[in-house]
């Protein structure tokens, strides 16, 4: 895929939020994704993050499930060829950042103009990418 192709990436938080509707930030989550009207991208580690916390409803870990299979979330495999990438994110953000984080830090480097849709403003407000600019974010207000 090209790295034009790809406008959005997304965090666990509005994967959980948009398929869970007990979830605080389902709202936000779910307008933002029909306003955006486009593929979300992602990564397995932040996939199976989103799964981990919808376990405990299967409906949305199903419609989560269909989302990757009809192509609204598509995975982009970050690892192993960017481990040493995110070593190094880990080392500089410790203890605030974990595998997910980093591997979305590394797509945001991969696809540059893609804007991250992410809850974890604490965090995202931090992280910075090789070249030092900040991840483009959308997050709730």
């Amino acid at each position: 895929m090209k790295a034009s192709e790809v406008r959005y990436l997304i965090d666990a938080g509005p994967l959980v939020g948009a398929f869970w509707p007990a979830d605080q930030w389902h709202d936000w989550s779910r307008k933002t994704l029909v306003t955006i009207g486009a593929s979300v991208y992602t990564t397995e580690t932040v996939f199976a993050e989103a799964a981990h916390h919808l376990k405990a409803s299967l409906p949305a870990l199903l419609q989560l499930f269909r989302a990757v299979d009809t192509g609204l979330v598509q995975l982009v495999a970050v690892f192993p060829r960017n481990i040493g990438r995110a070593a190094e994110i880990v080392t500089a953000y410790r203890p605030r950042s974990d595998a997910g984080d980093a591997s979305l830090l590394i797509l945001s480097e991969l696809f540059p103009r893609a804007k991250l849709l992410t809850l974890d403003r604490a965090d995202f407000s931090v992280y910075r990418r090789r070249d030092g600019r900040p991840v483009p974010c959308l997050m709730p207000p």
